[in-house]
């Protein structure tokens, strides 16, 4: 899903950013029948429409993805707010310099004995508004130059970077021989269901010989997965090749081969915990029994400390 201005999720579903998840159910529920293509075969927009509304209602869902939009959209309301202060204080100081210049007319009209005086003292008047005009627009140009600079530095720290609809999908990669089970959607599902929602549409599955066998019987099986929630697809592959999570000769990685940018962003801002143990701890007197990898509700980031991630 992208965060540019044009497609803002909580606009796209017509919400406020405190929407429940009830209530952002119940807005993709009526909208979705509106814009379907089965019901808009007219219209060569609905399919767009209809796709945007289904990315909007997964990142919604998401709880991590939906606090960095939220972070997104905070800090970017924070810069409007800044420079439409910037433009009121402009605005001031040139009421200011006509109301100067409105008592210098007014004085001209006194009389002809006053006329060398009212027009030595406009003159003055006039360079003291221009010398006056010149400084406040070299202070409003400092202030829009290096106050925001400086802040969007500090800021930078914040802003998280762009979301992408394959965060959360992942690449598993296992030999049939020894994982012989692992040949259709179905299978695939199953066995990632205990880290989140997976459908098994999505799912794409490659079953390959090997280059130079003379056999057309596949020995190695490939699938691109996307989770619903890039929470669960974290869990996944930090569990990659673990027997006690169902993971044994499974190798679990990124679709890009790398970590979304968005997951550094989260850990940067101790917003995502330790994955899942793979197994329950011993009970000690110790707190502390589980780690969670997203936290279950969404506070400001200006004044929230870090996630505790026990459980």
């Amino acid at each position: 899903m992208s965060t540019e201005e044009e497609s803002n999720p909580y606009e796209l579903l017509k919400l406020e950013s405190s929407a429940t998840e009830g209530e952002i159910k119940s807005a993709y529920r009526k909208l979705s029948l509106k814009v379907h293509p089965d019901r808009n075969p007219n219209n060569p927009e609905a399919a767009r429409l209809f796709h945007e509304l289904n990315q909007a209602y997964e990142l919604l869902l998401d709880p991590l993805r939906r606090l960095a939009l939220d972070q997104k959209l905070r800090v970017k309301q924070a810069k409007k707010e800044r420079y439409k202060a910037y433009d009121a204080k402009r605005k001031h100081m040139v009421e200011e310099l006509e109301e100067r210049e409105r008592a210098a007319v007014k004085k001209a009209r006194m009389g002809r004995e006053e006329e060398v005086r009212v027009l030595s003292e406009t003159e003055r008047i006039k360079e003291e508004g221009r010398r006056l005009r010149e400084m406040k627009q070299a202070k409003v140009d400092a202030v829009k130059v290096s106050v925001p600079v400086r802040e969007e530095v500090e800021e930078d720290e914040n802003v998280p970077p762009e979301l992408s609809p394959l965060d959360t999908t992942i690449r598993l990669k296992w030999s049939l021989k020894k994982r012989p089970e692992l040949t259709t959607p179905e299978s695939i599902a199953s066995l990632l269901s205990p880290f989140g929602g997976v459908d098994t549409e999505p799912i794409v599955l490659s079953l390959k010989a090997p280059k130079k066998s003379t056999s057309n019987k596949p020995k190695n099986g490939t699938a691109l997965v996307p989770f619903k929630q890039i929470g669960d697809a974290y869990d996944a592959v930090c569990a990659s090749g673990e027997a006690e999570r169902g993971l044994e000769d499974v190798e679990v990685g990124w679709v890009n081969g790398k970590e979304p940018e968005i997951l550094g962003w989260l850990k940067k801002m101790g917003k995502l915990g330790a994955p899942k143990p793979s197994s329950p701890p011993t009970p000690t007197t110790n707190a502390g029994t589980g780690f969670s990898s997203f936290p279950s509700t969404f506070p400001d980031l200006s004044s929230t400390p870090s996630l505790d991630t026990s459980s």
